[in-house]
């Protein structure tokens, strides 16, 4: 982790709550034998590019835990809409900040150097309000999945526009490569508090879609291209799944350390 206070100051924020509807209690559940925050929490202290990183979380439950692994912890309101809400709350508490990585909580598995790559872009370009990952989208049925965001970009890899529907409808085959929307998102910390300000807009609504608020007010949101799946759990039937992920991964670093 970076611990240089020269401009800019990038801060690292995992949103966790105790109440998801599909898997109460997720951020504590134990995976390989620690609970699925602390894998997170791992994870991103091997970030190079952010100057501090918290857990914001609305539970106390969860921020006994995350203290208990070494995180700092900042108590938001339990009333948030959205994740992006937990994290202006948060952000509020740090004024010096310029900049936030939202880091989702519930992804074991998430790459530091594709954080670390949002970071550096978001840090080095003022012009960037928001900052996103997408990856290709080889699978033709996840491409017709309503759960899976497909993002479509313009020559500067900005985004034009984010789908549940296949986009773009290809008339012609194989003449552009589809790709899904990754969940990792950076802010300038300026844009940020105007977000969470403004009322959720048409195509945000229709596509229940926080991010197409953004391009409703013509924010400029960079999409970073990478090979990384981030696998999140979302449901306890993806625990098989995940639990030999994250075996083989500890398997890896465990033969590649000196």
């Amino acid at each position: 982790m970076n611990n240089s206070t020269a401009s800019p100051q990038i801060i690292g924020v995992i949103p966790a709550r105790w109440a998801s509807s599909r898997f109460p209690g997720k951020p504590l559940f134990r995976l390989c034998g620690k609970p699925l925050l602390e894998h997170v929490c791992d994870r991103a202290r091997q970030c190079e590019q952010l100057d501090q990183i918290v857990v914001a979380t609305d539970d106390e439950r969860i921020e006994k835990a995350a203290q208990s692994f070494g995180m700092e912890v900042v108590m938001t309101s339990a009333e948030h809409p959205t994740g992006t809400d937990r994290i202006a709350e948060a952000a509020a508490r740090f004024p010096s900040a310029t900049h936030f990585i939202n880091i989702q909580g519930d992804e074991p598995l998430i790459e530091p150097a594709l954080v670390d790559q949002l970071a550096s872009q978001l840090g080095a370009d003022a012009s960037i309000d928001l900052i996103t990952a997408a990856s290709p989208l080889q699978d033709t049925a996840q491409l017709q999945d309503p759960n899976i965001v497909k993002v479509v970009l313009n020559a500067c890899n900005d985004a034009l526009y984010f789908s549940r529907s296949p986009i773009p409808f290809a008339r012609v085959a194989d003449s552009v490569q589809p790709l899904r929307h990754i969940g990792l998102y950076g802010y300038r910390s300026d844009f940020l508090r105007d977000f969470v300000q403004w009322p959720p807009a048409p195509l945000e609504i229709a596509e229940s879609l926080e991010q197409l608020r953004a391009l409703h007010h013509g924010a400029r949101i960079r999409v970073v291209l990478t090979d990384h799946e981030a696998i999140g759990l979302d449901t306890p039937d993806q625990v098989s799944l995940l639990e030999n992920l994250l075996t083989r991964l500890h398997e890896t670093q465990n033969t590649t350390q000196p």
